[in-house]
């Protein structure tokens, strides 16, 4: 990175911000400037063009008509696209995993083309998956468990050239049956955990920063609060 400030994207915060996923963004700037580095958080929204030019990327949830709403736009400025081709991190939350991914169903039984980023498809299920979940992860650096609060209907299959974020220890996860919860392809990270996720798994938001930065790994910081409020989560 030659930019003196670390630039993340809060993409589609007016359709994709129903769970405050939008407190990931915030996160990645807190950990930032705690840290000594300068960073910013850029709103993208329906009125905006998607830049390819931002460090690190970030997209919540939403309801099926958002979700329409933002697929069209991701696909008419394929800006994220094109920096996840180029090696930016990207983390999609929930919905937006849908949105990413081949093509999923809305609860009508409307089958939506999605931007395909993602290997994966979704379709809804008969049971919402709602409550706390706890997984072990499967992406490398990664070691602590991650835990966070799911709200979804859709459950999530993944192709070949996907592979799942963790594996399921309480809760739904994916939903599919296959017992792994989120995603991993390339350079764009999504798991169905909100709480916001980085609040609650540090190492997971240090993880995609190092990536952002270009560096092997980031000293952890110490804040007790933190790991207080993870103790309180994975006993809940």
């Amino acid at each position: 990175m030659t930019r003196s400030t670390v630039q993340i994207g809060l993409v589609l915060p007016d359709v994709m911000g129903t769970y405050g996923d939008g407190g990931n963004a915030l996160v990645l700037r807190q950990r930032l400037r705690m840290r000594g580095y300068d960073a910013e958080v850029i709103e993208i929204t329906l009125a905006d063009p998607v830049p390819e030019s931002l460090d690190i990327y970030t997209l919540g949830g939403a309801e099926d008509s958002a979700q329409r709403l933002a697929t069209r736009h991701l696909q008419r400025y394929p800006g994220l696209q094109q920096a996840a081709a180029k090696g930016a991190p990207v983390l999609a939350i929930c919905a937006a995993i849908q949105v990413l991914g081949n093509w999923y169903e809305t609860s009508s039984g409307e089958r939506v083309d999605g931007v395909g980023l993602i290997d994966a498809t979704t379709t809804p299920q008969q049971k919402r998956a709602i409550g706390e979940v706890t997984t072990t992860p499967m992406l490398a650096g990664l070691t602590a468990p991650l835990s966070g609060f799911e709200n979804h209907r859709g459950g999530t299959t993944l192709g070949p050239d996907a592979t799942g974020l963790a594996r399921v220890t309480r809760g739904v996860g994916n939903g599919v049956g296959d017992g792994l919860e989120g995603v991993v392809q390339g350079s764009t990270l999504g798991t169905y955990m909100h709480g916001p996720a980085l609040a609650r798994n540090p190492e997971l938001a240090d993880l995609l920063l190092a990536r952002a930065l270009g560096v092997s790994e980031l000293a952890p910081l110490d804040l007790p609060e933190v790991e207080q409020l993870r103790r309180e989560r994975l006993r809940a």
